[in-house]
């Protein structure tokens, strides 16, 4: 089919970028994330034509954090940009001329890691983003897993701690809570201020106080050897595996793929992972166990897997 444009939309910027049938990026260009539904569509829209001028691109493809309906039409649910049934295909579709496919943007980087990044060889994988929130994709028999109504794979709001943390769903105790980005900044906060003498460095890399602690601190700390940010890490890599032992017993696949912001570090997070999965995971010593990876399209998966979804 061609060259296609893939569009992720971030919480400060949007992506687009036209990809070829071998996942590779030629053109790229970025715009503000404005602050009203209407802008996003506009913003996609500009982005689209400006990446697309001249390169013959037949077909769009957007990921969008939220809820995408069957038909990859409509997002029924954006928390962030507070899109509700907003008719997001058609919308696009007007403005560039171009078909368009919307999908989920953690489906999306699934699909890019599935198709051209850490899945490789692999028919049946689970993929997680341990981002500021914990979002999911479920690729079986090469196939996109979606649901009957194409809300499948989100994971980050699995509850599993009965009337644990409150989420910014409205539920209690969601995976997200104790798995993500967000988690990691809480748990090293908690530590510092229980052991300050523990946590020189990351206290160091804020204005001091447990308070001014951010995820950057914690990771710039932990490859530094200060004990609260690598403890930190370990505490989420626990809650992480124990989860994905959970999905081995849903899906059974033989790849759990990691990617998002938290998975930057390596075997710092993925190696405690690895050893929590193996820890939870009923009968592990009488079955195979999944390979537990780490993605490696990085912030480029969304992009590309929306593309290849609209080839």
């Amino acid at each position: 089919m061609g060259l296609t444009i893939g569009v992720d939309i971030g919480g400060t910027k949007i992506a687009a970028g036209v990809v070829d049938e071998s996942g590779a990026i030629l053109n790229t260009c970025t715009v503000p994330t404005p602050p009203t539904p209407q802008g996003v569509v506009d913003a996609i829209a500009d982005a689209v034509r400006t990446v697309g001028d001249g390169s013959g691109a037949v077909a769009v493809g957007i990921g969008a954090a939220g809820y995408v309906d069957d038909k990859r039409a409509t997002v029924l649910f954006a928390p962030n940009i507070k899109w509700r049934h907003e008719a997001l295909k058609d919308k696009v579709e007007q403005r560039v001329g171009l078909p368009v496919v919307v999908e989920n943007d953690a489906n999306a980087a699934a699909w890019g890691e599935y198709r051209f990044g850490a899945g490789a060889g692999h028919e049946d994988v689970v993929c997680i983003t341990l981002g500021t929130g914990l979002g999911g994709g479920i690729v079986m028999g090469g196939r996109l897993h979606r649901g009957r109504f194409g809300i499948a794979g989100e994971f980050g709001h699995i509850r599993i701690v009965p009337d644990g943390l409150l989420c910014g769903c409205g539920s209690q105790g969601c995976w997200e809570q104790y798995a993500s980005g967000r988690a990691l900044v809480r748990y090293a906060r908690q530590r510092a201020t229980a052991s300050p003498d523990q946590a020189p460095v990351l206290l160091a890399l804020g204005d001091g106080t447990p308070e001014g602690i951010e995820g950057r601190h914690v990771s710039e700390a932990a490859r530094q050897g200060d004990p609260v940010a690598i403890d930190s890490f370990r505490e989420l890599a626990r809650w992480a595996g124990a989860g994905l032992a959970d999905l081995a017993s849903l899906f059974d696949p033989s790849a759990f793929i990691v990617g998002g912001g938290v998975s930057d570090e390596g075997d710092l997070v993925l190696e405690p992972i690895r050893k929590s999965f193996r820890r939870w995971l009923v009968g592990s010593r009488y079955r195979p166990h999944a390979q537990v990876l780490a993605a490696r399209l990085g912030g480029r998966a969304g992009l590309v897997g929306a593309a290849d979804l609209a080839r």
